[in-house]
């Protein structure tokens, strides 16, 4: 069964950024073939991943998030919790869960550094599309 609905999950930490991500998944997936869904960060995109999947109403979940060293807990150990999380999500439920969530060694709120992943999220989400739209193609494949 080809599906034509998909899932795009951002948190919204940084979301002047991550929202961008979602720009780049519509250059090539319709935003009407896309249903939006905001959690407060990345952390709790793997459990929404997994409960969207599960539906079966899409052929794949994006997830996008932002998450930088805010100085007072390991980041690098919550963006590794969150793209393990996520692909269990897929793993579990037969649906491709896709990440964009990114994880900079050296990122400063500083309008150069924002301009930089603002774009960079757009590219990002142009990739998840390609990928999910990629992933279905080959899994129609070989179901046939």
């Amino acid at each position: 069964m080809t599906h034509t609905r998909y899932a795009f999950i951002k948190a919204q930490w940084h979301a002047d950024i991550v929202d961008r991500a979602l720009e780049g998944f519509c250059e090539l997936i319709p935003a009407d073939q896309v249903d939006v869904y905001d959690v407060p960060g990345a952390f709790e995109m793997p459990l929404v991943a997994r409960d969207l999947a599960a539906t079966g109403r899409y052929g794949a979940v994006a997830c996008a998030a932002f998450v930088v060293d805010g100085g007072i807990y390991r980041h690098d150990f919550v963006a590794q919790a969150v793209v393990d999380g996520l692909m269990r999500a897929g793993l579990d439920t037969g649906v491709p869960v896709l990440s964009v969530s990114l994880t900079p060694h050296h990122y400063q709120e500083t309008d150069h550094h924002n301009a930089i992943y603002r774009e960079h999220f757009v590219d990002k989400g142009r990739e998840a599309a390609q990928a999910a739209l990629q992933i279905g193609k080959t899994r129609a494949a070989l179901a046939a």
